[in-house]
């Protein structure tokens, strides 16, 4: 299963992240774990400075922005 993993200490940007995180895996009717990490230690360990930040199976894809949903769909299929 894949796993999407939403980094970021519950600020608007980061919950507008999750929320496109969560359109693109409906619109593709995948079934995934989607995880919001909210501790700031865990966030640093992972070398992450701007949030929020968007991993797909642990690789980083965004940091310091939103992904817009059409990115993450293809981040999604692509994988």
């Amino acid at each position: 299963m894949v796993k999407i993993e939403i980094y970021g200490a519950g600020c608007a940007k980061c919950k507008a992240t999750f929320k496109a995180a969560k359109k693109a895996v409906e619109s593709l009717g995948m079934e995934v774990e989607l995880v919001k990490v909210e501790e700031m230690e865990e966030i640093l360990g992972k070398g992450i400075m701007m949030t929020p930040a968007l991993a797909i199976d642990g690789e980083i894809k965004a940091t310091g922005r939103i992904p817009k949903k059409d990115e993450i769909i293809g981040w999604l299929k692509s994988d």
